[in-house]
């Protein structure tokens, strides 16, 4: 809607953002689905951590493998449901393995639906 005006304060929402394997990716979506969290948006994207890559054998020959696979998983919650979104990534995705990935939260100041202008919680 043009012209939307920005809310203030009130607004108490996060994101989070959770860099996963790649083949933990349905057991997380299926957790949060049953915690009720319906709407998030997932890109494939590459890098690496601490252990900067891994070497592989490919028909005989070692490579260098620099960025590795994973899904990154973006979720807009509550303040209040934070800290479910976050328990329940962790125990979807982690093996306890090198490069279970990451999670990362951030504040939302404001969101609006683009469709109908809505804005704050009611445009997530």
């Amino acid at each position: 809607m043009p012209g939307a005006r920005l809310q203030g304060d009130g607004f108490d929402m996060k994101k989070v953002e959770a860099i996963i394997r790649h083949h933990k990716l349905e057991d997380v979506k299926g957790a949060l689905n049953e915690m009720g969290v319906h709407g998030m948006t997932v890109s494939e994207v590459q890098g690496y951590g601490r252990q900067k890559g891994h070497t592989e054998n490919y028909r005989g020959a070692e490579y260098s493998v620099d960025f590795v696979p994973k899904h990154k998983i973006e979720i807009i919650c509550s303040d209040g449901n934070l800290q479910l979104v976050i328990d329940t990534i962790l125990k979807s995705a982690q093996t306890g393995q090198i490069g279970d990935g990451k999670l990362f939260i951030y504040d939302v100041k404001q969101a609006i639906r683009i469709r109908t202008g809505e804005m704050g919680e009611d445009a997530v």
